[in-house]
C-alpha cells in the first residue's frame, strides 16, 4: 500500500540527471508526500522530463519562483498549468498585479485544458538569506517584518500559500488565514547537518508550530539510502509508511 498522500515531505530533486530523479521517484513512493523539482531539473529537461518524473505516481511541486512582469509570468503559468503540478512557485517580492494576473492565469488555464489548479506559493524570504543578507541588497533587515509583509501581500493578491522559512511558522499561522498554505524548506533533521540553511528546524517541530508541507533535500538525497532516510523521517513524524 502507497501511503506517502498521508506525508507532509516532499523531496527535493536537485539534480538534472533524469535517469537519477526517476530511480529516486521510485525509491520513494509510499515514503514521501511528493517531490520538488525546481530549476535545476526543469531547465535541464523541460516538460518532458517533468512529465517521466509526474509518471511515478508522486504529487509534483515545481518550484521556479517565477518572477517577472506580471504579463510574463501570467503567460508561464499558462504553459506550465497543464503539467497539473500540485504547486508552483513565483516570489512574492514581484508584488500585487504580478501575484493576482499568476493566479487569475492558474484558474482560467486549469479550467481550459481540464486539469486540477496549481496551488500558488509565494516565496517570501529564501531559508539561505539572514538580515546582513538583506540590508546588503537594500532591503530591511529584520527578517520577520519581510516575511510578513511579504506573505499577506500574497494573501491579498490572491496566492493559496507562501513558502516560509521554519522559523516563521507560528507567526504566520496566526496572521494569515487558517487555510493559508504554508510550506516550509529549511527542514534538517537532528541528525542531519544545517549545510547552507541559515534559519532551520526539525521535521516534526515544524510539523507541531503548523507546517502543512516540508521540503527537505539533501538529508534524503545525500544519504547513502535515500529510502531509509526518508522512512526515518517518517517514523519520526509518526507517520505510516510501505
Amino acid at each position: 500500500m502507497n501511503d506517502s498522500a498521508a506525508s507532509p515531505v516532499f523531496c527535493a530533486v536537485d539534480t538534472g540527471d533524469l535517469a537519477a530523479a526517476r530511480a529516486l521517484a521510485g525509491r520513494l513512493k509510499g515514503l514521501v508526500g511528493g517531490l520538488k523539482l525546481g530549476m535545476e531539473f526543469f531547465y535541464a529537461n523541460g516538460p518532458e522530463g517533468y512529465r517521466t518524473i509526474a509518471a511515478e505516481g508522486l504529487p509534483i511541486f515545481l518550484d521556479l519562483k517565477l518572477h517577472d512582469i506580471p504579463n510574463t509570468v501570467a503567460g508561464a503559468v499558462r504553459s506550465l498549468t497543464p503539467l497539473s503540478p500540485a504547486f508552483m512557485t513565483l516570489h512574492a517580492s514581484g508584488g500585487r498585479a504580478m501575484m493576482a494576473a499568476a493566479a487569475a492565469e492558474a484558474r482560467e488555464a486549469a479550467a481550459k485544458h481540464g486539469v486540477g489548479r496549481p496551488r500558488l506559493l509565494g516565496v517570501t524570504v529564501l531559508t539561505s538569506l539572514d538580515g546582513d543578507d538583506l540590508r546588503a541588497t537594500g532591503q530591511d533587515p529584520d527578517v520577520s517584518a519581510q516575511v510578513d509583509r511579504l506573505a499577506e501581500l500574497a494573501q491579498e493578491s490572491g496566492l493559496d500559500g507562501v513558502v516560509c522559512s521554519p522559523k516563521e511558522i507560528e507567526r504566520l499561522r496566526r496572521r494569515c488565514d487558517p487555510g493559508f498554505v504554508l510550506m516550509v524548506p529549511g527542514i534538517r533533521p537532528a541528525w542531519a547537518a544545517a549545510q547552507d540553511q541559515k534559519r532551520v528546524l526539525t521535521p516534526a517541530r515544524a510539523v507541531a508550530l503548523g507546517a502543512d508541507h516540508l521540503v527537505i533535500g539533501r538529508p534524503i538525497t545525500e544519504a547513502a539510502d535515500p529510502a531509509a532516510a526518508a522512512r526515518r523521517i517518517a517514523d519520526e513524524l509518526s507517520l505510516p509508511h510501505s
